[in-house]
């Protein structure tokens, strides 16, 4: 049992180190402290089964090569994560194009039927930027580092603040200007819940 351990643990320090990773970004992925991640490296302790299909997954090999201390079978190379990772970036990159795509389709019909009184067609490209903020969480939540979800709600609250202050301004709406106290509020919750931190198994 003992051998087992430190074959564990230096196939999981083995993976991190080659995924650049640290072992506090480790430890958010599998929702473990890094002070359990380093007793692992150690051989101290050993992950139960279900971190270590956990670990397995997240690093493209089997549970077997975990422990296994020659390696028969290679595992997943470093170059099928980098293709997985653009692969993310590029499914992403292409949802956040297609929200601008529909906003700008809706622009140019617009635009066709500005005789018959539609007007501030533009509005469409400014109502896009929520979406895309909304797109881009989800993208990033599910594939992403979840520490940059601080950035986004921000900038989702802000530009939903946007979209609520100027079509009021243009219908002439007065006393608009006190909604950017809302956001200045909600940019204080939003804050002080970034700085909650999450109860991690030890």
């Amino acid at each position: 049992m003992q051998d087992l351990k430190h074959i564990i643990a230096k196939n999981i320090a083995s993976l991190r180190r080659e995924r650049e990773m640290t072992q506090f970004e480790l430890a958010e992925k599998l929702n473990y402290s890094d002070k359990a991640i380093s007793k692992w490296e150690r051989g101290e302790s050993v992950p139960d089964i279900v971190v270590l299909k956990q670990i397995a997954d997240l690093f493209g090999v089997t549970v077997d090569w975990l422990l296994e201390e020659e390696h028969t079978k290679p595992k997943r190379s470093t170059e099928f994560l980098k293709n997985r990772f653009k692969n993310r970036s590029f499914i992403t990159c292409i949802s956040i194009v297609l929200v601008w795509l529909i906003a700008a389709t809706t622009c140019v019909i617009a635009d066709t039927f500005r005789g018959y009184g539609i007007s501030h067609y533009w509005l469409s490209f400014l109502f896009a930027v929520p979406i895309t903020c909304i797109v881009w969480l989800v993208f990033n939540t599910l594939w992403f580092n979840k520490r940059l979800n601080f950035f986004i709600i921000s900038l989702l609250m802000w530009s939903i603040l946007t979209c609520i202050y100027v079509p009021l301004l243009i219908l002439g709406s007065t006393n608009i200007r006190f909604i950017w106290v809302l956001g200045a509020i909600g940019q204080i919750i939003i804050f002080l819940w970034s700085r909650i931190k999450r109860v991690k198994k030890q």
